[in-house]
C-alpha cells in the first residue's frame, strides 16, 4: 500500500501561482510513476500531468502545458506541481496518484490521495 497526502491548495487570483505537494508513505516511492489529476464540480476527473519514477520524463495535458511543471524528489518521497499563470478554469480539487507507468488514464493509477482544493478567482 501507498498512502498519499496532498498539500498546498488554496485561493489565488487569476495570474497567480501555487505549488502543490504530495508526500507518500508505505512502499518505496521511487518504484512508482506519479500523476496529478483534477476534478471540477459536475465534471469527470481529468489528467493534468505525470512523471516517470526517475523524473526523466514528463507528460502534460494540453490545457496546462507551459504553465504547470511536475517534479519529484525521491529522497523526500514527494512530488510537486508548480502552477503558474493560473486561470479560473483551473479551479478544481487536485488529486495525486501513484502507479507503475506514467500515463494519462485514470485507470492507470493504483493509489490516490484525498485531494486538495484549488480555487482561482477572476
Amino acid at each position: 500500500q501507498v498512502q498519499l497526502v496532498e498539500s498546498g491548495g488554496g485561493l489565488v487570483q487569476a495570474g497567480g501561482s501555487l505549488r502543490l505537494a504530495c508526500t507518500a508513505s508505505g512502499r518505496t516511492f521511487s518504484n512508482y510513476a506519479m500523476g496529478w489529476f483534477r476534478q471540477a464540480p459536475g465534471k469527470e476527473r481529468e489528467f493534468v500531468a505525470a512523471i516517470t519514477w526517475s523524473g526523466s520524463n514528463t507528460i502534460y495535458a494540453t490545457s496546462v502545458k507551459g504553465r504547470f511543471t511536475i517534479s519529484r524528489d525521491n529522497a523526500k518521497n514527494t512530488q510537486y506541481l508548480q502552477m503558474n499563470s493560473l486561470k479560473p478554469e483551473d479551479t478544481a480539487v487536485y488529486y495525486c496518484a501513484a502507479g507503475l507507468v506514467a500515463t494519462r488514464g485514470v485507470g492507470g493509477y493504483d493509489y490516490w490521495g484525498q485531494g486538495t482544493q484549488v480555487t482561482v478567482s477572476s
